[in-house]
């Protein structure tokens, strides 16, 4: 059984005998080692809380650079799409321009090129005449 700790008391000397110095080193011997013991759970205890910071933080910054790249695909993939649809139109248009037809309705028509014997008449756009008073060019 454990001795129970008692204060020294001043009326009462204490036995100085072999068998007590050997109990007081002990007890001096058993406080060291729970201070030792202390101070290691401490560090422990520091050196667990600064690896879980240190996890959490690279998890953090893991989920927003990948949120970031999600949200970087999304406008490509939409980029792409506009991409993709512009080619189509070049296509058509590309097939357009083989057709000899298309080709001198086109010249008629944005370069003011006629035939032999045929007049052009210049007749404004109501609609540009709208737009350029929107844009404020009246």
């Amino acid at each position: 059984m454990e001795q129970r700790k008692r204060k020294p008391s001043t009326t009462v000397a204490s036995i100085e005998t072999e068998y007590v110095r050997s109990l007081q080193k002990k007890e001096v011997w058993r406080n060291k080692q729970r201070k030792r013991l202390k101070r290691k759970l401490f560090l422990y205890a520091i050196v667990a809380l600064l690896v879980f910071g240190g996890l959490t933080n690279v998890y953090v910054q893991q989920k927003q650079a990948l949120q970031a790249k999600e949200q970087e695909k999304i406008e490509v993939l939409a980029e792409l799409e506009e991409v993709n649809n512009q080619q189509l139109l070049l296509k058509k248009q590309l097939v357009k321009l083989d057709d000899e037809e298309y080709i001198a309705k086109l010249a008629r028509k944005e370069y003011f090129l006629s035939d032999k014997n045929e007049i052009i008449f210049s007749v404004p756009n109501k609609d540009k005449k709208k737009q350029e008073k929107v844009d404020g060019k009246e």
